[in-house]
């Protein structure tokens, strides 16, 4: 009785170790295939859930099944222009056949490397075709379309998925920012001495046409003050005589005290006789 209870005591002890070496879960963010002496087993990846395997004869292999980063290091690229700039950039990517994925890169540092190869050439590529002024303005969306889409051709073979490439940042090397820096501060002057020699021009053309109507102005205005004091001048001539022929005495009295009041002040000196026409109202 002894020895029946102590067999089924290690018999227990055995298979609970076999159900435990056996049975694995493959987590939600993860895929996973079973490996038997270095080989893939079965024709597909096992999902999310409680699986099985042989104890010992074979291994499991977990793959990350969430969307991956990849940094590239930054590379100097020439572009189509000759100017030189160091490009970094950045790969989204993940793993949609592990199968694939095991037999040609085998772990994710081998894809990492199969991606900087890849994408880098692409870059290196779609970047040559286009000027350094088209690179970091507005045909940037058009190469990163072009580069992600041929990469992810390139890696499919290896089970890998390329959503998306993009470049973080694009710099000078620092043995032509000096250079480059110095041909736009000399197009920089020559736009402002040209913008300068426009405005002087601009400033003379606007003086002139000023002087021009100016001189119009004024002799407009001359012309109307003449017309105006000619017809003042007749008026007044006309008023005299209308006085003159209505009381001739009265009116030279009266133009006498005018001119007495004009004439005498307390600096005026005169030396007259008294029986001159002048003093006569004064006699």
């Amino acid at each position: 009785m002894k020895k029946t209870t102590i067999l089924f005591s290690i018999l227990i002890i055995v298979g609970a170790f076999v159900v435990t070496s056996a049975a694995f879960t493959v987590d939600q963010t993860q895929s996973a295939i079973v490996i038997q002496l270095g080989r893939p087993v079965g024709n597909q990846a096992l999902g999310p859930g409680l699986h099985f395997k042989l104890p010992v004869i074979q291994n499991v292999v977990f793959f990350d099944a969430r969307i991956l980063d990849f940094d590239a290091r930054p590379e100097e690229i020439t572009t189509t222009d000759k100017k030189y700039m160091n490009v970094d950039s950045y790969t989204k990517w993940r793993i949609i056949d592990p199968l694939t994925f095991y037999t040609k890169v085998r772990t994710i540092q081998g894809a990492r490397a199969r991606l900087d190869d890849i994408v880098r050439s692409q870059l290196r590529v779609a970047l040559g075709r286009y000027t350094l002024i088209e690179v970091v303005s507005h045909k940037r969306q058009e190469i990163m379309t072009a580069v992600t889409k041929r990469s992810k051709e390139l890696l499919l073979p290896y089970g890998i998925d390329v959503i998306d490439v993009r470049i973080k940042r694009t710099d000078l090397p620092a043995e032509n920012a000096r250079s480059i820096f110095g041909r736009m501060k000399a197009e920089r002057e020559r736009q402002a001495k040209q913008y300068r020699s426009e405005g002087r021009e601009a400033s003379a053309r606007i003086k002139a046409t000023a002087d021009k109507e100016r001189t119009i102005i004024l002799a407009d205005a001359n012309k109307q003050a003449e017309i105006v004091r000619g017809k003042g001048e007749a008026q007044a001539t006309k008023i005299y005589a209308d006085a003159l022929s209505q009381s001739p005495e009265f009116y030279e009295f009266t133009r006498s005290l005018e001119a007495y009041r004009k004439g005498f002040n307390k600096n005026s000196r005169f030396i007259m006789t008294p029986e001159s026409p002048f003093l006569k109202y004064m006699q």
